[in-house]
């Protein structure tokens, strides 16, 4: 699966503390990130990750168009709803791509430990169940 990592300023630590505790799991998927998350991740668990521009740069848009030609199949996207800062992603964009393309996100920690147990089982690999010759 091809998984996408982005984090507000406030919630990158938490992010790279997420991807350290399930790097078994995240191994064996295709990362992409947000410039300067994707570098803190990969710098921390040593995991191969494509990173884009920084959010403020057009990364988040960048993966904001790879939704949009289906080729993100999960986003974790940790923000900050108390205090967002003007530089960081435009989330609800990349919230209402994911609801038209059908694509699982967690927006916190809690459900993305959900979505990762789910992906560990087998659980989300809806694609297969909508359109089984892309087996």
């Amino acid at each position: 699966m091809n998984i996408a990592l982005i984090a507000h300023d406030s919630k990158k630590e938490l992010l790279v503390q997420f991807c350290i505790a399930y790097c078994g799991i995240l191994s064996r998927h295709n990362l992409c990130a947000t410039g300067t998350t994707g570098k803190q991740v990969a710098q921390a668990t040593g995991l191969s990750i494509q990173r884009y521009l920084s959010g403020s740069q057009g990364g988040a848009e960048q993966i904001g168009a790879r939704i949009s030609c289906n080729e993100i199949d999960l986003l974790l996207i940790f923000r900050d709803p108390l205090s967002p800062k003007p530089n960081e992603p435009n989330d609800m964009d990349l919230l209402r791509l994911c609801d038209v393309h059908n694509i699982p996100v967690a927006t916190n920690i809690a459900t993305a430990e959900a979505l990762i147990h789910a992906l560990e089982r087998g659980d989300l690999d809806w694609r297969q169940i909508v359109n089984p010759e892309t087996k």
